[in-house]
């Protein structure tokens, strides 16, 4: 049975973020391009809609849902307790095939059921439009970032 309280929204700060560990020095693009291929899928359209990117900022490692991106950058963001059980259920997955480990494992335990998140095996790609919800990178709001991973150390 679902649990209505996660449906609660989180009080969030930068330090909330789900740090991680590569397991080998060139894994980093591995998991950017796995995490685009997993989601939220809309059937129908043959949509998958990104849910955790790989965030790399002073020399840390983190796997963040997409709304603690915007919460970084300054932008409002409704980021939900399913949201976070989500990330934490893709870190677990990376985790599972050898990609990353957690350097607080207590923080990733709290997971959503696996049906709620679709993984587009690497050979049906071509079939799904992949949509980001968020694109590192492009943002121009690159100060109140910094300052904003100042509070995580």
């Amino acid at each position: 049975m679902e649990n209505e309280n996660n449906n609660i929204e989180v009080q969030w700060t930068p330090a909330s973020m789900l740090e991680i560990t590569l397991n080998e020095p060139d894994d980093f693009l591995k998991i950017r391009e796995t995490l685009t291929r997993i989601g939220v899928a809309s059937r129908k359209d043959q949509k998958l809609y990104q849910s955790c990117h790989i965030l790399h900022k002073q020399g840390r490692y983190f796997i963040v849902h997409f709304k603690e991106l915007f919460l970084l950058d300054g932008k409002p963001s409704n980021l939900m307790l399913n949201d976070i059980q989500r990330r934490n259920t893709i870190a677990t997955l990376l985790a599972d095939w050898g990609l990353v480990t957690f350097v607080t494992a207590e923080q990733a335990k709290d997971i959503a059921p696996l049906r709620q998140i679709k993984v587009i095996p690497f050979k049906e790609k071509s079939q799904w439009q992949l949509c980001p919800k968020y694109n590192i990178g492009n943002s121009n709001n690159g100060e109140k970032n910094k300052k904003s991973m100042e509070e995580i150390s």
